[in-house]
């Protein structure tokens, strides 16, 4: 027997990774912390 290309199974299942890899990313990533004063904060209240 011939072995044939899935070009559609192999495009989806690389879509699939793609996905999984990018929900990984996106939920394992931490947001950058800002550094604030207190005196920057009381400053935004006396506006």
């Amino acid at each position: 027997m011939g072995v044939t290309q899935l070009k559609r199974k192999s495009r989806k299942n690389r879509a699939v990774a793609n996905n999984k890899m990018d929900t990984i990313k996106r939920l394992t990533s931490k947001p950058t912390i800002k550094k604030v004063t207190a005196e920057e904060i009381k400053a935004e209240f006396a506006k």
